[in-house]
């Protein structure tokens, strides 16, 4: 029998009205909480003091345990793939102290040098025979990816090359896969899998910090002018991943079946705070199909739902995402253009399920009093959660600075409610 996380997990995501907010810290590397809170937190709360681990170093995202979990009172967990995002298994950890003095867990092949600044570089796979791919300032809280661009000769150009990352499924990976689900309490909480494979054009992901030596298109400002410029290149990179991406979807499916609950798809960002870097029919154009085939094929073969993350002022791109078979949008950033709870709710919330929008980041979270967090933390739960269709967590991860009373703050608000 499923316990009331999972129950009222599934109201709100089929959109029937659940008895309480449903809320997800930590489920993915879009809606965790940085190590430094993490620690705050488990004081707070007085739990036994340890070094934190750092399941996703990239953005020094902390692990939420059992302990915290309950404390929180959190519906959601995640599961993550054996290595992180710089190529590294998480394995064999090792305490390292930060800049800022907490002492955290890294894995054990987590490598890294110190520049003559004094920041700290770091290195794909933990090769430090390669170039560093990433690099966190001495005055900062996450790493920064180092971008590796060799000079692109456009008459050799190669898809292949921006592949490299995107292979089949190894056995492997799918024994690691299949032995993280059943070691997990599925009946307990709702689960959400960051599979992998399926990142048509996230930016984070297009440096390839865990490649010791990317080719093709790996500079930043170069990709973003190549969506542009290079429109068959990208279809055709996009329809061959999406083609690999559904052999390893199979391949998944065959050994952890329905004992998840959402996949995680995509994080590729389409908006900015006033405006869409694209315009709705060049989405139509190069991304769209190739999104809607893995979506169809995971709602035709599977119970997950699909998760689709997008900052920004993205309204205008909703009934877009919808087509291409988005159930979850995130983090649904309300403080930029055009997005206004009210308004996505009415128009879109029979549609699609917001997950996130629960205090911004970037404004009150950040900058406002604890009763201004806790009043809109109950105004966002009561416009999202009518009628279902809402998990609670904050736009985007918890940062570093924010003020820890205000984390608090919305806790205790989330728990009155």
């Amino acid at each position: 029998m499923y316990s009331d996380s999972k129950t009222q997990f599934h109201k709100t995501i089929n959109h029937r009205q659940p008895d309480r907010v449903v809320v997800d810290f930590g489920a993915t590397t879009v809606t965790g909480i940085h190590i430094l809170i993490v620690e705050k937190l488990r004081e707070y709360y007085g739990l036994k003091k340890k070094p934190i681990k750092v399941i996703e170093p990239y953005q020094m995202l902390g692990e939420l345990d059992e302990e915290l979990i309950r404390e929180m009172g959190i519906d959601v967990i995640g599961l993550f793939g054996e290595k992180n995002m710089f190529g590294i298994s998480n394995t064999d950890w090792k305490v390292h102290k930060t800049f800022w003095g907490q002492e955290v867990l890294f894995p054990g092949g987590f490598n890294y040098t110190y520049n003559n600044n004094g920041d700290i570089l770091m290195y794909p796979e933990g090769d430090m025979t390669a170039s560093p791919s990433s690099m966190m300032p001495k005055s900062g809280f996450f790493f920064d990816a180092i971008e590796r661009q060799e000079p692109i000769d456009v008459t050799t150009l190669k898809v292949e090359d921006n592949l490299e990352e995107f292979g089949l499924v190894t056995d492997e990976n799918l024994e690691y896969w299949k032995k993280q689900v059943e070691a997990t309490d599925t009946d307990s909480k709702a689960v959400v899998a960051t599979l992998g494979g399926t990142a048509l054009g996230d930016i984070a992901l297009v440096p390839a910090v865990g490649l010791k030596k990317p080719k093709g298109i790996r500079s930043v400002a170069e990709w973003y002018m190549s969506t542009l410029t290079r429109e068959d290149f990208m279809k055709e990179l996009y329809s061959r991943q999406t083609d690999i991406a559904i052999e390893n979807l199979k391949k998944f499916y065959s050994v952890i079946g329905n004992k998840i609950d959402a996949a995680f798809i995509c994080g590729t960002d389409f908006g900015t705070q006033n405006s869409t870097f694209c315009s709705p029919e060049a989405y139509a154009e190069v991304w769209l199909p190739y999104y809607k085939k893995v979506n169809d094929w995971i709602h035709l073969n599977t119970k997950w739902k699909t998760f689709k993350h997008s900052c920004g002022a993205i309204e205008s791109f909703m009934d877009l995402f919808i087509e291409s078979g988005f159930d979850i949008i995130n983090p649904v950033q309300i403080n930029a253009s055009g997005m206004d709870p009210k308004l996505l709710k009415n128009k879109y919330g029979d549609r699609i399920i917001f997950w996130g929008g629960g205090v911004d980041t970037q404004g009150v979270f950040q900058f406002g009093t604890a009763e201004q967090v806790k009043e809109q933390v109950r105004r966002q739960c009561e416009i999202f959660n009518n009628k279902g269709g809402f998990v609670f967590s904050t736009v985007h991860n918890i940062q570093a600075n924010v003020p820890f009373e205000n984390v608090v703050a919305m806790l205790e608000a989330l728990k009155e409610l």
